[in-house]
């Protein structure tokens, strides 16, 4: 039955335009009050019979908009009427009881014309008007049923293939081609007579990351990263026995952002999860490669990522957010005002169960963070780390970034593979950073900050240095072409300013610049030339200038 009402409907507008005008003889009366007052209708006790012409309406006219229309309904349906006083009132608003007794008294009309068969339901005129329809659309109607079944085979592929329900795969695969230029390579002796000539070769290289994201209430996130990579490091080299690495430059000042190898072998490069509490806090768990510069806001948003950011290690961001790197918890609190609050914990040789390892009894790095940010366009964060380093893990303070001295201030002993390595240390770092977006095409952000380290074990035990470290950017963004960057850094990368071991403290200064320009070839394509010039390299005035030049290609799926 309601399957033919709806053919019905359907052939035939009129019956379902009549459902938005007042309808039955007889509105019930629980909704006098609402169609007319009550006083007027007690005037109207001699109500007009059934209407079947619109001429019998007061005040419709034929030069009414609506006449021929009400005109159709009422004569050719017999389900329409007016109030009791002969009116129609089509310029009145329609109220809910009126909808409902319209559409019911339509739908008592179509009902009894089905039982008793007595009127043309669908004329032949309705049935040679769909006919004329369908042939004059019978193209688009083909092509629109082409589409639909393409859609529909297409939905099909994708569920039956689908990686998972909850999980998604995305990736990033970087090519470069860089070299090392100049004429010594740098140390921090004084004497620049005993300097190798610096002789490097132009070298071709990829980083390739996937990730798997999962997310299980749609609120959190569990990543796993896998990772492989052959970018050489520029840098002072290794003694390793077992990995052995050239003396290229120097200096871990010309380190690129994206640089590491490990002979392109998949590895697990990060795994964490990350979960609200409540509307304000959130947590991030790492279980494998956990970086504060992940975690936390780091106010250097033009040129923070690896992969589409600044080229060289030092220009990303502020060396503060290098302290830790393992296991551990992040927390952030972050409600609904510019102001925001984090700490965290993360720990080196958290699996290693053996002396002077392990999550609590090891290396580690805690960090505190007040970040204010009324606006999107600017920021500015205080940060503190309190770190320790023991001679398992080695000691680099500032993640290779920076002079020698600055990363290893005391006195250094050599491991069973040749390899130097601090003796325990401690640190407090300090660090303001800030952020400023005048527009959308313009940024300028930068960081300062100071260290100051003792040394816990080993013949220079109590020993103490400090160190200190800046830089300022700039990035001017759609220059040229919509998507790009040009961007600008500056800065002095970590230097010991003072230090109780007088040999070890870094008697000039360095400066960093770096230029590069990040062309987007599509959404997914984007080529980034860039140089890296380090003056006075490892705070030496008598070491050369170095530069460093890279051409990268970054893919993103």
């Amino acid at each position: 039955m309601r399957k033919t009402i709806w053919n019905i409907l359907k052939l035939s507008p009129a019956i379902v335009a009549a459902t938005f005008f007042s309808a039955n003889g007889a509105i019930a009366e629980e909704i006098n009050e609402q169609v007319t007052p009550v006083a007027e209708l007690s005037e109207e006790t001699n109500s007009m019979g059934q209407v079947t012409s619109v001429s019998q309406f007061s005040d419709v006219q034929p030069t009414d908009w609506a006449f021929q229309a009400l005109q159709s309904l009422v004569e050719r349906y017999g389900c329409i009427a007016g109030y009791p006083n002969g009116t129609y009132r089509g310029n009145r608003a329609l109220t809910r009881y009126e909808f409902a007794a319209g559409l019911n008294a339509c739908l008592d009309r179509v009902n009894e014309l089905i039982a008793t068969a007595t009127a043309n339901i669908v004329t032949k005129e309705d049935l040679a008007t769909l006919q004329r329809l369908q042939e004059e659309f019978s193209a688009e109607l083909a092509t629109l049923r082409g589409r639909v079944d393409a859609v529909e085979a297409r939905t099909a592929e994708i569920e039956a293939n689908q990686f998972s329900t909850t999980a998604k795969l995305n990736g990033e695969v970087i090519f470069a081609l860089s070299q090392a230029f100049g004429d010594q390579v740098a140390d921090n002796d004084n004497n620049p007579n005993n300097n190798p000539d610096l002789d490097t070769n132009t070298v071709f290289s990829n980083r390739v990351r996937l990730n798997i994201d999962s997310s299980f209430t749609g609120k959190d996130k569990l990543r796993v990263r896998l990772e492989a990579r052959n970018t050489p490091q520029f840098d002072n080299g290794s003694t390793s026995s077992t990995s052995p690495r050239p003396n290229l430059t120097g200096t871990r000042m010309t380190r690129l952002g994206f640089d590491g190898d490990d002979g392109n072998d998949f590895e697990i490069g990060e795994l964490w999860y990350e979960f609200p509490l409540g509307d304000a806090l959130r947590v991030h768990i790492d279980a494998v490669g956990g970086e504060y510069n992940d975690n936390l806001n780091n106010f250097n948003p033009a040129f923070e990522s690896s992969g589409g950011g600044a080229i060289s290690r030092y220009g990303r961001f502020s060396p503060i957010y290098r302290q830790g790197d393992g296991a551990g918890i992040t927390l952030t609190f972050a409600p609904k005002s510019p102001i925001s609050a984090s700490v965290g914990y993360l720990a080196e040789n958290n699996s290693n169960p053996g002396l002077g390892t392990g999550v609590f009894n090891g290396s580690y790095a805690a960090i505190g963070q007040i970040g204010f940010q009324p606006s999107k366009s600017f920021g500015v964060g205080l940060t503190y780390a309190r770190t320790y380093q023991n001679n398992e893990g080695g000691v680099n303070l500032f993640s290779s970034t920076g002079s020698a001295f600055a990363n290893n201030p005391f006195a250094t002993t050599v491991d069973e593979d040749g390899d130097d390595v601090g003796f325990a240390t401690t640190a407090n770092h300090y660090g303001v950073q800030a952020s400023i977006s005048p527009s959308s095409k313009f940024a300028v952000s930068g960081w300062a900050g100071y260290s100051d380290a003792t040394a816990k074990a080993g013949p220079n035990q109590g020993d103490d240095a400090e160190m200190f470290y800046w830089a300022a950017s700039l990035a001017l963004r759609d220059l040229g072409t919509k998507g790009s960057t040009l961007g600008v850094i500056f800065g002095q990368p970590p230097r010991v300013t003072n230090n109780d071991i007088a040999a070890r403290e870094d008697q000039d200064t360095s400066y960093h610049l770096e230029a590069l320009y990040k062309l987007p070839i599509n959404d997914n394509i984007a080529i980034t030339p860039g140089v890296l010039v380090i003056f006075n390299p490892e705070h030496n005035n008598d070491n050369d200038t170095i530069y460093v030049g890279t051409l990268r290609t970054t893919f993103k799926f």
